[in-house]
């Protein structure tokens, strides 16, 4: 969907600087708490279950703060609006969506792949990253774990990649295209090889709600529903292992 006239357009440049300096600001940021809090050297399996949720929203302060500045400079200082932040009742409809995308595109995705290379797209190791996430924290920091995963993450990656670098695309290339570069963009800053060909095409998906609606509520509600299945997915194999653990 092309920007509606009168309405704020951020550059690609702008879109790309922002999404450089918050990323990088974020690892920094995260360094430092690991080098205050003696973590530095240890393996991610060793730590301790409150570093991955801090890390984690770590990691999204400078890129709301990102935001924030983009919209103040080069918008109408209004976050909602200037990245479309607006939901509607037809977008429940992303709930089923993403639930689809987890249980029937993604299967879709890597059957073949895994009759290609048995080994390397195995079903354990593409669920890996999202069982060991769940599998370190325990008690409080559980319920915080998922809060993130199923709240937390959906509302700032949407924001980021389809609020600002998608918007950042729309009218200035082609749609498809806009569609493709911002779902590549989204996958590879993942930093999982294993779950690049599903984060790619669900990120094609999430790009197209974005663009089909004119607005984030459907893509967040996809996004946020996709995760829970995964977190659903998961407890249902984890818990009955600590409950036979007690």
């Amino acid at each position: 969907m092309r920007p509606v006239p009168g309405e704020p357009r951020f550059s690609i440049g702008i879109a790309a600087l922002t999404w450089f300096l918050a990323l990088v600001a974020a690892y920094a940021l995260t360094l430092v708490i690991l080098v205050s809090t003696g973590h530095l050297g240890d393996k991610v399996t060793e730590y301790p279950p409150w570093v991955t949720p801090v890390t984690v929203i770590a990691l999204w302060i400078p890129v709301l703060v990102g935001l924030r500045m983009v919209s103040n400079t080069f918008g109408t200082g209004h976050m909602r609006r200037d990245y479309q932040l607006e939901f509607r009742g037809i977008d429940l409809l992303g709930i089923p969506i993403g639930i689809g995308c987890q249980l029937v595109l993604l299967e879709l995705v890597y059957w073949p792949l895994r009759s290609v290379w048995p080994g390397a797209f195995d079903r354990d190791e593409v669920e890996a990253p999202a069982r060991d996430l769940l599998d370190k924290a325990h008690g409080l920091w559980r319920v915080v774990v998922i809060l993130i995963v199923v709240v937390g993450a959906p509302m700032v990656e949407e924001l980021l990649y389809r609020g600002l670098i998608l918007r950042s695309l729309d009218g200035r290339i082609n749609d498809v295209l806009a569609v493709v570069v911002s779902a590549l963009w989204f996958a590879l800053v993942h930093l999982q090889g294993i779950q690049l060909p599903g984060l790619f095409l669900f990120g094609v998906v999430l790009a197209t709600l974005k663009q089909r609606t004119g607005r984030l509520g459907m893509s967040v509600l996809t996004h946020a529903a996709f995760n829970a299945t995964t977190v659903v997915t998961m407890l249902a194999v984890t818990l009955p292992r600590f409950g036979g653990t007690r």
